[in-house]
């Protein structure tokens, strides 16, 4: 099965069934999950590398991370949403650079191939990665996040959601395990069964950004003002706000946001 034939199929729900907040969170936690195992195999993979190279008393290498290329290339190639996985080291972990992204992605002729950059401090204006919610968040709260929508311009210029994941070894951050969605994507899998609510709906993550609307009033990529949607989704159950409906999608860091007609 082709990648556009699951985006296509992630978004079939037969017409005549009845749609809920429930039914909709539930699909997009379950279109996000497949997401977010690639990224657990990642961490994983990585964790299993970065530990074996601790027991050996030295720092990690560049070379070192060239074991995960078969498996990234792997997830690749699978017919999910995934766009671009890889494992974003903290800098200063590796001995032989500065800061580096161990990253693959999918390209216009359905091949993989790595992203090659330039993270020397002094030239490049995205050598401090750290400050990106798809950094920053696992790191600062040891939890998945979903960061975005926003323009990834370090990795295909396009608009897109980046669902990421600490890595730690012996206790201390490491860096993140990373999966990249392109928006149009994400957008064609759940917009269907958004449209079917009876009020205008939107999903937003743990910061209020939004990641998906039928809504007009919340448009993708902006910022939805409103209750503290992180702790909303660390008690996992729904809640109203201002003529609002939340719904938090499960364990997913995603908030379904229903208003009332």
């Amino acid at each position: 099965m082709s990648r556009s034939t699951a985006v296509a199929g992630a978004a079939t729900l037969d017409g005549t069934a009845e749609v809920t907040e429930e039914t909709v969170a539930a699909h997009v936690r379950g279109t996000l999950e497949a997401v977010f195992a690639s990224v657990a195999e990642t961490r994983a993979e990585t964790t299993a590398l970065l530990g074996r190279i601790a027991r050996e008393g030295r720092p990690p290498t560049t070379a070192d991370l060239r074991a995960l290329r078969p498996g990234l290339e792997d997830r690749l190639t699978r017919p999910d949403l995934v766009s671009g996985v890889g494992f974003v080291a903290l800098p200063g972990l590796l001995g032989d650079v500065p800061a580096w992204l161990e990253w693959w992605q999918s390209g216009a002729d359905g091949g993989t191939r790595p992203l090659l950059l330039d993270l020397d401090p002094r030239q490049s204006a995205y050598s401090d990665y750290t400050h990106w919610d798809w950094f920053a968040l696992p790191r600062d709260t040891g939890e998945r996040a979903v960061a975005g929508p926003y323009v990834d311009y370090l990795c295909s210029d396009e608009y897109s959601l980046t669902l990421s994941a600490p890595v730690t070894v012996a206790g201390r951050f490491a860096g993140v395990a990373a999966a990249d969605v392109y928006l149009r994507h994400f957008e064609a899998a759940v917009l269907p069964l958004l449209q079917r609510l009876p009020g205008p709906a939107h999903l937003v993550n743990a910061r209020g950004r939004v990641a998906a609307s039928a809504d007009p009033a919340h448009l993708a990529g902006s910022l939805t003002k409103g209750p503290d949607f992180a702790a909303l989704l660390a008690g996992r159950r729904p809640a109203r706000d201002r003529g609002r409906r939340l719904v938090p999608c499960d364990d997913l860091p995603l908030v379904l946001v229903v208003a009332d007609r």
